[in-house]
């Protein structure tokens, strides 16, 4: 009687530990959607993942129900083995009206080897909206000239996750101004073809409604000069030197290469990424300072042909103008700003990047000592270093760049009152003439 006791009770505890398996060992998917609430748009796309580590995914439904009305968004069945399934998905399909609506995900899953399939299932409240904002160009006139910099002041309608500039594949961000009225400084770069050249204002608001709007333009031909440069043994055995932390292996003419290549892409992405870090509002006040008695050595977008032993050997574009003085010449900021970067920058050497609002900033490079910190506020003229041949410099003198959303544009432009107070400086004046009486009408 023991033993059958004992025996029985065996049988009872796998009986149990069986059971639990069977109906709760399998683990039921997790599912994650993004966003998972708020406004969206029937074009706005929802990231849906789903999750099944412990079990194989069988089926994954995606619904969307707005009153009595139903449609089917998403219905997946997948093959055995299978874990993760990734959907984005969207609800141009639904045709619903604008107004609240639930999107239910459903996931089931089968048991790898023993046991019961499980389910989950969500559900997601949002509102659709699919009205797009209406913008208004306000400035009538932008005279672009290739290299070149422009101003675009226009009217929002509503709220906006994101507006600006954009065209072939690059964006340039508008910034609120006051009231619904956005200014957004954008270049003409001196690299894109002409006729994918075709600015337009883009609005895209919360909930995912984009619009597209013409600007009136005019573009101005311009053409940039070509140099060549003779590179001796000594510049090369200076630039190995200077880099040799840097690319520890190959011969001078080798480092000098692969620094005038690979450090010139990694710049220009520091350049993009300081560029993001800028203040909305404009810092600058007046003309923009061009540092005093110097001699210009090289040009903005300047083709340089680089020739070792009378055999070229490589080239690239000059993306600033270099200016010569006294050997460590005191450097003056630009104009008023705030420094974001002051540290060392590649081909630049020691540099300092300026920021002086709207994206706008200027770069200072090649200096033999820097002066200012990173996060102080500068006035036009005050000293943030001195120049130097830092980096990618075969003698002492200030590589001067203007920067636009980390987009290098002409520097001669911003040097200019004249050009200064007709393209940029008399559009924002009017930009906060128009916002004003927005912004009294909202008090009354």
């Amino acid at each position: 009687m023991r033993w059958s006791a004992v025996f029985s009770l065996i049988l009872i505890i796998l009986a149990a530990v069986g059971g639990y398996l069977y109906f709760f060992g399998t683990k039921a998917p997790a599912i994650s959607l993004v966003p998972d609430q708020g406004i969206i748009a029937a074009t706005k796309k929802l990231a849906l993942k789903v999750d099944s580590p412990g079990a194989n995914l069988q089926s994954l439904t995606v619904t969307a129900r707005q009153g009595e009305k139903t449609a089917a968004l998403v219905n997946r069945t997948f093959p055995t083995a299978t874990h993760t399934a990734a959907e984005t998905v969207t609800l141009s399909a639904a045709k619903m009206q604008d107004g609240p609506l639930t999107v239910e995900v459903i996931a089931r899953a089968t048991a790898e080897r023993y046991g019961m399939g499980k389910t989950s299932r969500k559900q997601y409240s949002f509102t659709l909206e699919n009205k797009p904002p209406a913008v208004a160009v306000l400035t009538t006139a932008h005279n672009i000239r290739r290299g070149g910099s422009a101003l675009v002041v226009y009217t929002v309608s509503k709220e906006v996750e994101k507006t600006g500039v954009i065209f072939a594949d690059r964006f340039f961000p508008g910034y609120l101004q006051g009231s619904n009225v956005y200014a957004c400084l954008f270049p003409f770069p001196y690299d894109i073809e002409e006729e994918k050249y075709i600015p337009k204002v883009l609005a895209v608001d919360r909930a995912g409604n984009e619009r597209l709007v013409t600007i009136n333009y005019h573009l101005l031909p311009k053409a940039y000069p070509n140099d060549r440069i003779a590179i001796s043994d000594a510049l090369l055995d200076k630039v190995a030197g200077e880099f040799r932390n840097r690319f520890p292996e190959g011969t001078p003419l080798e480092v000098f290469l692969r620094a005038n290549r690979e450090l010139r892409a990694e710049d220009s992405k520091t350049m993009m990424e300081v560029g993001s870090k800028t203040s909305p509002t404009p810092l600058w006040k007046g003309s923009f300072l061009r540092m005093p008695n110097t001699a210009t050595v090289g040009s903005f977008a300047q083709t340089r042909t680089y020739v070792y032993k009378g055999e070229e050997v490589d080239r690239q574009t000059h993306l600033g103008t270099d200016l010569a003085s006294t050997i460590h010449a005191p450097v003056p900021a630009a104009n008023d700003g705030k420094v974001v970067f002051a540290d060392d920058l590649g081909l630049y050497g020691q540099c300092v990047i300026i920021d002086h609002g709207l994206g706008l900033q200027t770069l200072y490079g090649h200096l033999s000592q820097i002066t200012v910190k990173e996060g102080s506020s500068v006035t036009r003229g005050q000293v943030i270093g001195n120049t130097g041949a830092t980096g990618m410099a075969a003698g002492d003198h200030l590589h001067f760049g203007v920067n636009i959303s980390g987009e290098a544009v002409n520097p001669l432009e911003w040097w200019d009152p004249s050009w200064l107070q007709n393209n940029v400086t008399g559009k924002l004046e009017a930009a906060t003439q128009k916002s004003a009486p927005a912004k009294a009408a909202e008090g009354e």
